[in-house]
């Protein structure tokens, strides 16, 4: 009789305990993205509990998002939400996303500097790909003690960016990503970079100004250093650098398809025009190409150089300003044959 009572029993017990470990399972062991494919979140600083559940409800199947509610609950989760991006990989589970979470173990993401001509167009860039918007990246790089702080001021802070793909944490803070990008220009500026700079009578940041107009000049990699060996003989001889990229820079109109005289006489330290010199910095974020066209520039004696008539993107380069002026003639007419203006 004993052992009767005892099966009657353990029978609704054992089915009770199997459906507990199957409620179990179904709420924090099953997979909890209700998709096949690797997604992201993103945990901003001033989320709660509740934006973090909303953010997860597209994610995860309404079991998974029980038992992360469960779990959080448990575990005080809102008193202990750490921002970043998070990968929730296909077969996850509840538990291994909720730990996860809660002890901040994000994915970085990959981040590539930009060849940008202006440090607003770098911050609305870089905010693509970073916790921090645009408006506090672009007030911190205009910023001249936030610069001064780095070693650069606001005319010289193009400088310190390397154009490449970095890794780096989402929700990285403005001074950790610049201390970042001041550790990979230390790195790039090699002993030996630096010593040719000194050779050329340089600073680095020199090189990336110098290296900033000739990349705005050509596209063409292989002419890059022969005219950074013209503009090198002009500022040898203390002639004006005269590049018209600078004068588009000085004038903000990037989209200028021919500079004219009326140009020229915009009144700003960065028309070489009128300046002798370089201008007070870059007039773009220096691509790795120029500054080594720089560093490696082609030694010759031209002084003079035009655009060549075919449109190939090449230069045709002169010893004399006459050479120069049926060089630029050709080019003027080739202009206003194709109704450039």
């Amino acid at each position: 009789m004993k052992k009767y009572t005892a099966k009657y029993y353990l029978i609704p017990a054992t089915i009770c305990l199997a459906g507990i470990v199957a409620i179990g399972y179904n709420y924090f062991f099953s997979a909890f993205a209700s998709q096949d494919n690797k997604q992201y979140i993103y945990i901003d600083e001033d989320d709660t509990a509740d934006s973090v559940y909303a953010k997860l409800e597209p994610l995860a199947s309404h079991s998974a998002l029980t038992g992360f509610r469960t779990l959080a609950r448990h575990y005080d989760y809102d008193g202990h939400i750490r921002s970043g991006r998070y990968a929730i990989e296909p077969g996850m589970n509840t538990v291994s996303v909720f730990r996860m979470m809660r002890n901040g173990r994000q994915e970085p993401v990959m981040l590539t500097i930009p060849e940008c001509r202006t440090m607003e167009q770098m911050a609305a860039r870089l905010s693509k790909k970073l916790m921090l918007d645009s408006t506090s990246i672009a007030q911190a790089l205009t910023d001249e003690d936030f610069c001064e702080q780095l070693g650069y001021d606001t005319c010289t802070i193009a400088s310190i960016f390397v154009p490449n793909t970095y890794e780096v944490y989402w929700n990285t803070s403005m001074d950790k990503l610049m201390q970042r990008m001041m550790s990979e220009h230390d790195k790039f500026w090699t002993e030996e970079r630096k010593q040719k700079a000194r050779e050329l009578g340089l600073s680095t940041d020199e090189v990336c100004t110098l290296a900033s107009i000739i990349d705005e000049e050509t596209a063409n990699n292989a002419e890059k250093p022969m005219i950074a060996g013209m503009y090198l003989n002009r500022l040898k001889i203390g002639m004006p650098l005269q590049a018209d990229p600078t004068v588009k820079f000085a004038l903000k109109d990037f989209a200028l398809k021919r500079i004219y005289h009326n140009h020229l006489e915009v009144n700003s330290p960065y028309n070489t025009y009128k300046n002798t010199g370089l201008p007070p910095g870059p007039i773009k974020v220096a691509s790795i190409q120029g500054i080594d066209a720089v560093l490696n520039r082609v030694a010759h004696t031209y002084i003079y150089m035009c655009a060549k008539e075919d449109f190939s993107g090449t230069h045709n380069f002169a010893t004399s300003y006459q050479e120069h002026l049926n060089n630029a003639a050709r080019y003027a007419k080739a202009l206003n044959e194709r109704g450039i203006k």
